[in-house]
């Protein structure tokens, strides 16, 4: 083997290892994460937001967000391991060590504190601190192992980067923030509901006490309609306080019966595709929303 030939191995090794650093953030989740943390900084404001608290505060979220995204896939490699959906991830897989997983994530994570306590304000990093610990220890290590409301329980954590965005803008929480958070919180069962369907049998190896392995698939899927229709009338407060106008309240019913019309299929004649179908319109559902929410907050 030449020299050219080595180098060309050593750069490919390279690049699959940075490849898989980036995979350990779960760059789709982080990224829905800072478009709702940045939603909630605009809503904030009747103007425009800051450029630094623009910059810094979703750069910082989402490096603690890649952080505890990191720190959930070291806790759990060995039931990923066990999982379909999980084996080919970087600890799994064996591209990289556990010691590089916890060094990655200390780094990131501490850098992204450091940014948003010293060049946002305290408030959002003491709060964005929390949602770390909310996720990658309450949930990931005693929540997802116990009980099949893990993901009910969690999904307070998964609610908090708009509030996190609003905290970064006025360096307060208010009312208004805390509705954004309930439209995720009660968002969340039913979108993480409708993967573990038709990932049922992945949640049986790994021995995850998941709503369809310990209650069984048609209570999930009524669970998953009750939640929907909390949901509905979750996204329906900002309209109701006059957070937002017509505009939103036009986008929230339309794809709220997008979703609801989802839940009922899925209640009423079930099948994996049908679920998979329900967890993509899940992710497409809470863009609009918050889409819906930032086009009506300029223009009305």
């Amino acid at each position: 083997m030449n020299t050219s030939t080595i180098a060309e191995e050593s750069d490919r090794g390279l690049i699959r290892q940075l490849r898989a650093y980036y995979a350990l953030t779960k760059p789709r989740v982080v990224w829905l994460i800072v478009f709702t943390a940045l939603i909630g900084m605009f809503l904030a404001t009747p103007g425009m937001v800051a450029p630094g608290v623009l910059i810094f505060g979703g750069l910082g979220i989402a490096l603690v967000a890649g952080a505890a995204a990191a720190m959930n896939c070291l806790i759990e490699h060995k039931t990923d391991a066990l999982m379909r959906r999980t084996q080919g991830r970087p600890l799994p897989s064996g591209i990289l060590t556990a010691k590089q997983t916890m060094v990655f994530s200390c780094v990131i994570g501490g850098l992204g504190l450091w940014m948003l306590y010293r060049l946002v304000n305290p408030l959002t990093m003491w709060l964005t601190l929390a949602t770390f610990v909310g996720y990658a220890v309450v949930y990931t290590v005693f929540l997802k192992p116990a009980t099949p409301q893990n993901i009910v329980i969690g999904g307070a954590a998964g609610a908090m980067p708009p509030v996190l965005g609003w905290a970064a803008v006025t360096g307060e929480v208010t009312s208004d923030a805390m509705y954004l958070f309930l439209i995720i919180f009660a968002w969340t069962p039913p979108h993480f509901w409708s993967l573990a369907l038709y990932r049922t049998e992945d949640y049986v190896r790994s021995g995850l006490p998941m709503l369809p392995v310990t209650h069984g698939k048609p209570y999930t899927r009524l669970q998953i309609l009750l939640y929907t229709m909390v949901l509905f009338g979750c996204s329906m407060l900002p309209y109701v306080v006059r957070m937002s106008g017509l505009i939103y309240f036009v986008a929230a019913v339309a794809l709220g019966a997008g979703y609801l019309w989802y839940a009922i299929a899925l209640y009423r004649s079930y099948s994996d595709q049908l679920a998979r179908r329900a967890f993509n319109y899940s992710l497409v559902y809470l863009s609009g929303l918050f889409a819906a929410l930032l086009v009506d907050h300029y223009l009305r």
